[in-house]
């Protein structure tokens, strides 16, 4: 027996803790200044805050973020060429950060229009959920058995970069713990 089209998930460690500190403290204050962000999180029902649809600019205007998006780039650029894609620069096209309140979650989904998307995590209080993958075959399986690795779950921690092709359906399951879940996400197109 052999594999076919294997799906990738890149994991690696950030663990610089000045960084991890100013993100954390770059997120909070976004959270709180931000009130178009903030509104739209009420608006959508979020769980805390986002800036998804609020601010496109977070590189400029913050330098810990500038900072982050040179190590996704390079992050990136690695994904793609262990993944075959040669010749293919990544270019980072979005990215936002996320405040998730305790019991929080954000129900599945993808990133159109991009090719690689992912995660980093800056602060993760214990228990606050897993982010979980689904197999990408299971709207096609039709008659097929019932599988035990339909989904995968990664626990995050702090300091955890994650990355996938886009069109990877994914969610962020609801958290037992206490605390804010605070990350980065991202897309390259």
């Amino acid at each position: 027996m052999r594999e076919l089209f294997v799906t990738n998930l890149y994991e690696a460690e950030i663990g610089d803790g000045a960084l991890l500190a100013e993100l954390a403290h770059s997120i909070r204050t976004l959270a709180q200044d931000d009130e178009a962000g903030g509104r739209w999180s009420r608006e959508h029902n979020y769980a805390g805050y986002t800036s998804y649809a609020s601010l496109n600019d977070l590189p400029r205007r913050d330098p810990a973020i500038a900072a982050l998006t040179k190590l996704l780039s390079r992050h990136a650029t690695n994904f793609a060429r262990e993944s075959g894609w040669e010749g293919r620069k990544p270019k980072l096209d979005s990215l936002w950060v996320n405040l998730l309140k305790s019991g929080g979650h954000h129900s599945g989904h993808i990133h159109p229009h991009s090719i690689i998307s992912g995660t980093f995590y800056v602060q993760v209080p214990r228990g606050s959920g897993a982010i979980r993958f689904e197999d990408p075959r299971l709207p096609l399986m039709m008659a097929a058995p019932q599988r035990a690795d339909s989904f995968v779950s990664v626990e995050p921690h702090s300091g955890l970069l994650l990355m996938w092709e886009s069109w990877l359906r994914h969610e962020v399951v609801a958290g037992t713990g206490r605390g804010e879940r605070l990350s980065i996400s991202f897309n390259f197109a």
